[in-house]
């Protein structure tokens, strides 16, 4: 049976670790992101090279305009219902600022993207999987949220981040329980320090927070640790488990002396 998955964010970074696995298990995907899809043709191409169907959504999650652009493309390569969303878009604060410091220009960036975008879309999404599984009840569907351990460990320099994480998780545990009643999995994986253009900027950094034991496996993570994770979950192997975090952080978050 076709299964079609919604990856935001994912022609870069984490998401296409996600979309690359998604593909490797035979899912037909659809990717949303900013640039145009001229732009992005390498990644959507090797996608397609696992011999899976590929359609590019171009659009910002953070508007009304952009997630019905993005539905629009989803629900006609999906032929109705989407059977996964894997909420991964996410932006960081253009400009690092503590939080005695930070405008609300660059809360509102952040925010309106990482969480509230997250927050309709998985909206309008449910609601298809809802209506599908209503009129069939062999339809699968699940979602997965890509946080971060920035959801509770604090960053006082980019505390819109942290706060739209934290609000993500807490959108996880809401419609996992709105979900429930429908046989809807609702996931979060939690990422740790992940080798993505986004950190291209704190590697050395963090090369050696690492290196002096920040981790206790003692490397960075990498999309394909993240995607190993989201496949497992969309494959329906925690299928008693909605709701829960997933933690794919090296151990950075256990409590050490």
């Amino acid at each position: 049976m076709k299964k079609t998955a919604l990856v935001t964010g994912g022609s870069r970074g984490i998401g296409y670790g996600i979309a690359l696995a998604l593909a490797k298990e035979g899912w037909d995907l659809v990717i949303n992101g900013m640039r145009p899809e001229e732009g992005v043709s390498e990644p959507l191409e090797s996608l397609r090279a696992e011999g899976v169907s590929v359609a590019y959504a171009r659009g910002d999650i953070g508007s009304v305009e952009g997630r019905e652009a993005i539905l629009k493309v989803a629900r006609k390569a999906a032929g109705g219902a989407l059977n996964l969303l894997v909420n991964n878009a996410g932006v960081a604060p253009k400009q690092r600022l503590d939080i005695l410091e930070t405008t609300e220009e660059s809360y509102d960036f952040v925010v309106d993207t990482n969480l509230k975008g997250a927050f309709f879309l998985t909206q309008a999404v449910a609601n298809d999987m809802v209506a599908a599984k209503k009129e069939d009840e062999t339809f699968s569907g699940a979602i997965v949220n890509v946080s971060s351990i920035s959801a509770t460990v604090i960053s006082v320099n980019r505390g819109e981040y942290c706060i739209a994480k934290a609000g993500l998780s807490m959108v996880t545990s809401l419609f996992a329980a709105r979900l429930g009643e429908f046989g809807i999995p609702v996931y979060e994986v939690r990422p740790g320090v992940t080798k993505t253009d986004m950190t291209s900027g704190v590697t050395e950094k963090y090369d050696k927070l690492i290196e002096d034991g920040l981790c206790v496996t003692k490397r960075w993570g990498f999309p394909d640790d993240i995607g190993k994770a989201v496949s497992s979950l969309a494959r329906g192997d925690f299928p008693y488990s909605t709701g829960q975090v997933i933690m794919i952080d090296g151990g950075l978050t256990l409590p050490r002396l």
